[in-house]
């Protein structure tokens, strides 16, 4: 009988593997448009469609991810990996979200080496931007009946937008939000306990602050490695902040990249599916070839597997804290009104004409109506904006 049990489970085990990896395979070829779009698009998947999570099982991930460094999307992705399948699942699911675009990537800089430039992907942006608002819009409104706790969360998550809008640090507000709420919900037990001093230190983050000296020559691949893997290991924010640590140590410091080169990596990176992190596959390649290309990546993305790896076992222990329970609410709350932020921005470059607009209310009626998978709306966009573009010359 035990024998049997056994067998049951590793059966079980396997099944839960193979559906891990092959959701992060899916994700990998079709989410584009970044983070917060790989966000809705995962939590359709896991959340709505296949159960894995409970709504406030999610919302806890992407609000823990968003205390550590690293591609935040990417990390999401390990974490419901970590859940659904052990350690093993978080390894399989991490390496097959950032495979499909570190392949893409590196075909397109094997191009511009070759060739000098890199195929156009307006026309492809074109149509999947528009549904992409659509799609995160819904991932909004579903975490926000989880995220939403009451008179507070719904103001801090208000602030959080208009301060984003008005261009305060995403981090800084993630971080206030949540000593914000951790602090109005738990004043009365420092008050009377006269302490609290203490239990902020855990909650430092300090940024290691970049090299400032000149280190000009040719390229170094156990150098480009560490480069690249320090920046996975202090890296917050968008892929305007990871422009900012590339051309400080490429550009700047070792003098590898030109200002355009760079500005052609980070392009590619934006409009091929998956995490944006897959710049450093392009500027890998660049300046040291296949080697160089395989190094960079592995170094940019290998701390991300090492903090979640650490992170995913005590978030149910965080929840559990009235502390740190409070903290991820507000982190929660205001990663929300970033997103709403981030959508807001990407709204006004993607609803460009009627056809954008059409595609974008079509995409949310079909959604509402259907609840078909985003994935496919995505693609469909992208198919709509190849007609359009052929119909019209």
């Amino acid at each position: 009988m035990s024998r049997n049990k056994s067998r049951g489970a590793i059966l079980d085990g396997r099944s839960a593997l193979t559906e891990v990896a092959l959701l992060s395979l899916k994700l990998g070829f079709t989410a584009f448009g970044g983070p917060a779009v790989h966000i809705a698009m995962l939590r359709d998947e896991v959340v709505t469609r296949r159960k894995w999570l409970a709504g406030e099982e999610f919302l806890d991930l992407m609000g823990a991810t968003n205390l550590i460094p690293g591609p935040n999307s990417t990390e999401m992705v390990m974490h419901v990996g970590r859940v659904r399948a052990g350690g093993l699942g978080l390894i399989v699911a991490g390496t097959l979200f950032i495979l499909p675009a570190a392949l893409i990537v590196l075909s397109l800089a094997w191009l511009y080496v070759e060739y000098g430039t890199t195929p156009s992907a307006e026309w492809l942006l074109y149509g999947i931007k528009p549904v992409i608002i659509s799609v995160v819009l819904q991932a909004i409104w579903g975490l926000s009946k989880s995220a939403v706790k009451g008179p507070l969360s719904a103001l801090v998550g208000i602030a959080a937008l208009v301060l984003y809008l008005l261009g305060v640090n995403e981090i800084l507000l993630l971080f206030g939000s949540g000593l914000l709420v951790m602090l109005a919900r738990n004043g009365s037990r420092i008050r009377r306990s006269g302490q609290g001093a203490g239990i902020f230190l855990p909650l430092l983050s300090l940024q290691v602050p970049l090299l400032a000296q000149t280190d000009q020559g040719p390229a170094n691949l156990g150098q480009l490695f560490f480069t690249f893997l320090k920046i996975g290991s202090v890296l917050y924010g968008s892929g305007y902040v990871l422009l900012a640590f590339l051309r400080n140590d490429f550009v700047d410091r070792l003098g590898w990249l030109t200002d355009q080169q760079l500005l052609d990596a980070v392009a590619v990176g934006q409009f091929t599916p998956g995490p944006v992190f897959t710049t450093a596959t392009f500027v890998g390649y660049i300046v040291a070839g296949f080697p160089g290309a395989m190094l960079a990546t592995f170094g940019i993305f290998l701390p991300s597997f090492v903090f979640v790896a650490a992170l995913n076992p005590i978030i149910p222990r965080l929840r559990r804290s009235l502390w740190m329970g409070a903290l991820l609410d507000g982190v929660n709350v205001a990663a929300l009104g970033l997103m709403a932020g981030v959508t807001w921005e990407l709204a006004r470059s993607a609803i460009v004409d009627w056809v954008t607009a059409l595609l974008s209310v079509g995409a949310a009626l079909v959604l509402l109506r259907f609840k078909l998978n985003s994935a496919w709306l995505v693609l469909g966009g992208g198919v709509v904006a190849l007609l359009y573009r052929w119909f019209s010359g």
